[in-house]
C-alpha cells in the first residue's frame, strides 16, 4: 500500500516515501541561505543609506565650490546622485531576487507535499510518475505569480520599511520624492525623531531595538521580552507598553528587529560623542 513500509520493494504496490520526505527536509534547509542573503542585501543597502548621508554634505560643499570655478559641476553632481541610486537600486534588485528563490522554493515543496498526499490517499493500483505528478502541480502554482507576492514576503517587506525608515532619519528624500526643502538640517531631524530613540518600558535610549508588526512601536528588546514572558506565567496577554495604543497581544512573533532605527540611535551617538570632544 502507498506509504506503507514493506520487505517487497519490487512490488507494483508499493511505494516508500521516507527519503522523498528525508529530501524534502534538506531542500526546506535552503530556505536559511535565502534568508541570510536578505540579511545580508539589507545590511548593504542601509551601510549605503549611511555613506550617502555622511557625505552629502561635503558634496554640496564641493559642488558650490565647482560652480564657481567650471561649468560642469552639475554634471559631477548628477553623476554622485545617479551612483547613489543606482547601488540602492542594485540591492532593491537583490532582494527581489531572493524573493522570487524564497517563492519558488515555497511552490516546489508545496508541490512534492500536495503530489505525496495524492498518492497517499487515492492509493491508486499502478504508481503514478512522481516526477511528472510534481511538475504539474509546480507549474500550477508558478502561473498564479504576480508581483504583489512580494508584498507578502515578510522580509522584503521589512527592507522596504526600514529603508523608508533610515532615510527619514538621516533627513534623505525617500525614492527621490521632493517633499521638502534642500539642504535639511540633519540635527534637526535627529531631533525631532530623537523621541523614537527612548523605549517606552525602560525610559532608556534603546541599543537593541524591536518592532512590533502589528502596531508599529519598538522596545528594547531584551525589556519587551521579559515583559511578555512574565505576562505568559501568570496566563495573561500582553499589552503594548507604548501610551495610547490599543494593541492588547503582543507575542514574539509580532517582533522583528528594527536595524533602521538601531543605525540611526548609534549614528546619533557618534555625532554627540564628536561634538562634545
Amino acid at each position: 500500500m502507498p506509504g506503507r513500509s514493506s520487505s517487497n520493494s519490487g512490488s507494483t504496490g508499493f511505494i516508500s516515501f521516507s527519503s522523498i520526505e528525508s529530501a524534502l527536509s534538506s531542500l526546506k534547509n535552503f530556505q536559511t541561505c535565502i534568508n541570510t542573503g536578505m540579511d545580508t542585501a539589507s545590511s548593504v543597502a542601509f551601510d549605503l543609506v549611511e555613506t550617502q548621508s555622511q557625505i552629502s554634505f561635503l558634496c554640496m560643499h564641493v559642488a558650490i565650490q565647482l560652480s564657481q570655478l567650471c561649468s560642469f559641476s552639475n554634471e559631477w553632481s548628477w553623476y554622485h546622485v545617479k551612483t547613489e541610486v543606482s547601488s540602492e537600486y542594485s540591492m532593491d534588485k537583490a532582494m527581489i531576487e531572493f524573493a522570487m528563490m524564497d517563492r519558488e522554493l515555497n511552490h516546489y515543496v508545496k508541490a512534492v507535499q500536495s503530489a505525496i498526499n495524492h498518492v497517499k490517499e487515492e492509493r491508486p493500483e499502478n504508481i503514478p510518475d512522481l516526477k511528472l505528478l510534481v511538475e504539474k502541480k509546480f507549474l500550477a502554482l508558478q502561473n498564479k505569480n504576480s508581483d504583489a507576492d512580494f508584498q507578502n514576503n515578510e522580509k522584503y517587506v521589512q527592507f522596504k520599511q526600514q529603508l523608508r525608515e533610515l532615510k527619514k532619519q538621516y533627513g534623505l528624500q525617500a525614492d527621490r520624492e521632493a517633499d521638502g526643502p534642500e539642504g535639511v538640517d540633519e540635527d534637526m531631524i535627529v531631533t525631532q525623531s530623537q523621541t523614537n530613540f527612548i523605549c517606552p518600558i525602560t525610559q532608556l535610549e534603546m541599543k537593541k531595538p524591536v518592532k512590533n508588526k502589528v502596531c508599529g512601536h519598538t522596545y528594547e528588546e531584551e525589556a519587551i521580552v521579559r515583559m511578555i514572558e512574565s505576562k505568559q506565567k501568570r496566563k495573561k496577554k500582553a499589552c503594548c507598553p507604548q501610551i495610547g495604543c490599543s494593541y492588547t497581544d503582543v507575542k514574539m512573533c509580532d517582533l522583528v528587529q528594527d536595524e533602521a532605527l538601531r543605525r540611526a540611535i548609534e549614528s546619533h551617538n557618534k555625532r554627540r560623542h564628536r561634538h562634545s570632544e
